[in-house]
């Protein structure tokens, strides 16, 4: 593993976009060159121009960016150089003693936006039907190439590396003890400090468990040929982004860099693919929190250096991983894929809460914070 170490001290970090960089923005969404019409009457070409075109006008006229800018300087954002990285983050500190300190890691096409609607019920449980010693001190960073944490210049910064990172960060916070969650990349790379068991890291809950067994089995059961037939078709119909950003992260990030409509589509895209919205995001999903997530790509030019996390780890981040700390487990039925349990005993040799939800998909802490929130409490319960 590489060395990491910690350089200097946190600093608050206050969000301040410029009036010019905003003005501009609108600029390039007056001038938009459209494709033509899709041939087809649904999303199996991609974004329908109808809902692009729909998206776009609301994103000029009535969008707000002031208002999420200001909803994360309330919260309270800081940042801390991390071998020569500036990692951003939120910190929110539960008013309930003995909480217990939690990282959440999003993933792509994610952001920190992803868990704002699930900080207070995580944050204050009481006031969201849960109990005070279900507390956290939530620590919500923005993984290395997203947001407004800076870009590595250099290549390494793979999901080790970030699981490394992840611990210092925590240590420089002054957490002895602590719990990781994630999905997505946030999976990955909460999977790999599972992996690396630093001494304070109690417990891991991942809401996208990557358990595939090499080898396959050769007669699955009902529920692993269930997960098999989701891979077979995650790779016929939704996989083309990942091939691109995990071979080609520099010539994507041309067209993500000089087009906001395109970085807009490049994302929107997946939250119809991969949410429990029942055929529209807008099921799930307001417009502003579609483009607040959006907007933290396009304002921090991190089309590229986000996709570059692919080429740094994508082969071979994705199978199963031997790990014996103790692990929780929440299956949401829209996700690209429902984990068997099965295969996630075989691996995962501590796991001590496994739950298989009804509502709910791959953005989970995003589309149904309050099912999040008791997953979570639940599954750290064992592990305090």
């Amino acid at each position: 593993m590489v060395e990491l170490s910690l350089a200097g001290a946190i600093e608050s970090f206050t969000l301040r976009v410029e009036d010019q960089v905003l003005d501009r923005l609108r600029q390039r969404l007056d001038d938009v060159r459209w494709p033509d019409c899709e041939p087809v009457a649904d999303w199996s070409q991609g974004v329908p121009l109808s809902r692009m075109k729909e998206l776009v006008d609301y994103w000029k006229s009535g969008y707000d960016w002031r208002r999420c800018e200001r909803r994360l300087n309330d919260l309270g954002q800081s940042r801390v150089r991390i071998d020569g990285i500036d990692i951003h983050f939120l910190h929110i500190r539960s008013p309930h003693e003995g909480a217990m300190p939690l990282i959440l890691t999003h993933g792509w096409p994610g952001s920190v936006i992803e868990f704002l609607k699930c900080i207070e019920p995580l944050t204050d449980p009481t006031r969201h039907g849960g109990k005070a010693e279900d507390a956290f001190h939530l620590v919500i960073p923005s993984l290395p190439g997203f947001g407004f944490s800076s870009k590595p210049v250099e290549p390494g910064w793979n999901v080790q590396r970030i699981a490394g990172t992840w611990d210092i960060l925590m240590q420089a916070l002054g957490y002895e003890r602590y719990g990781a969650q994630g999905g997505d990349w946030g999976a990955v790379v909460t999977t790999e400090m599972g992996v690396l068991r630093p001494a304070g890291l109690l417990g891991i809950h991942l809401n996208l468990p990557f358990v595939i067994p090499d080898p396959l089995p050769a007669e699955p059961s009902d529920e692993e040929a269930a997960m098999l037939e989701a891979l077979v078709y995650y790779n016929r119909w939704q996989s083309g982004y990942s091939t691109l950003q995990a071979s080609r992260p520099q010539t994507l990030g041309y067209l993500l860099a000089d087009s906001p409509v395109g970085q807009a589509a490049w994302i929107y895209e997946k939250f119809y693919e991969w949410s429990d919205c029942d055929g529209d995001p807008a099921n799930i999903f307001t417009a502003d929190e579609l483009l607040d997530n959006i907007m933290l790509y396009w304002l921090t030019n991190s089309g590229a250096s986000s996709a570059r996390l692919y080429w740094e780890s994508f082969h071979g981040a994705f199978g199963a991983r031997e790990l014996h700390l103790p692990v929780a487990c929440s299956i949401f039925p829209g996700d690209i894929y429902r984990a068997p349990r099965s295969w996630a005993e075989k691996c995962m040799h501590n796991l001590v809460y496994w739950n298989e939800l009804a509502r709910g998909g791959h953005f989970a802490a995003f589309e149904q914070p309050h099912i999040f929130a008791r997953e979570v409490r639940q599954a750290f319960r064992a592990m305090r």
